[in-house]
């Protein structure tokens, strides 16, 4: 993409009445605490996509849920335009999208206000560990904004990092809901996860790679 249109997505972006900027990192956003009834005006339960990129799940869940609400979370402008534009034109109500850092979360959400948590395809950090969102340091944030029994979904194409978060899950005790080593061979039937598909997965797809998907709860194993 040229600069221009950079640009260009970056303007419209700060226009969209459906993106939500980020504060000063020090701050902690008014809709903290009040995204279904102050943004959303309902109740319905809250989902998240982290690294949402151009907001493939975003707006894919929303429309096949319209009884929840969905956040797609992501820090660069001109990605985020695609999923939030789509959700305007086709007028989808049920979907926000935040520009922001995720490890400021807290800024944002408060304690318990999250139900489920989405992380299709994330940058596998592979020479950084502690920046893979399903790290000890950011499964810490997630607790403090998840609800008790709230689900993490991790789907990737990436060996080290579903190698790297099913160790974190084994190494803290938490509790395994679903896992698909191979999602296309092992659960085609699983629609969920076959039908919506990010920009990279169809790439990954392309050549051949292996997706693979683990939902887990940040409690511990249940015996």
């Amino acid at each position: 993409m040229s600069n221009k249109n950079k640009t260009g997505r970056i303007a419209e972006v700060n226009r969209f009445s459906n993106v939500i900027q980020y504060v000063a990192f020090e701050d902690e956003h008014e809709l903290k605490g009040k995204w279904s009834s102050g943004e959303f005006g309902n109740s319905n339960p809250l989902t998240l996509e982290l690294a949402c990129g151009k907001g493939e799940y975003t707006v894919g869940l929303a429309k096949r849920y319209p009884e929840r609400n969905f956040v797609g979370i992501d820090i660069k402008g001109p990605r985020i335009w695609v999923g939030a534009k789509e959700a305007l034109d086709k007028s989808i109500q049920n979907v926000r999208f935040l520009r922001a850092f995720i490890d400021h979360l807290e800024n944002y959400f408060s304690k318990d206000e999250v139900e489920e948590i989405w992380i299709p395809f994330s940058d596998p950090y592979l020479k950084r560990p502690k920046k893979r969102l399903t790290s000890p340091k950011f499964l810490n944030i997630y607790r403090n904004v998840l609800k008790p029994g709230g689900i993490i979904h991790l789907k990737t194409d990436s060996k080290v990092l579903y190698d790297y978060t099913l160790d974190v899950i084994m190494r803290e005790d938490l509790n395994v809901i679903t896992r698909i080593d191979d999602v296309y061979r092992d659960a085609p039937e699983h629609e969920l996860l076959t039908s919506i598909q990010t920009y990279y997965e169809k790439m990954h797809l392309k050549e051949g790679k292996t997706i693979h998907y683990v939902a887990f709860q940040l409690t511990p194993e249940m015996v």
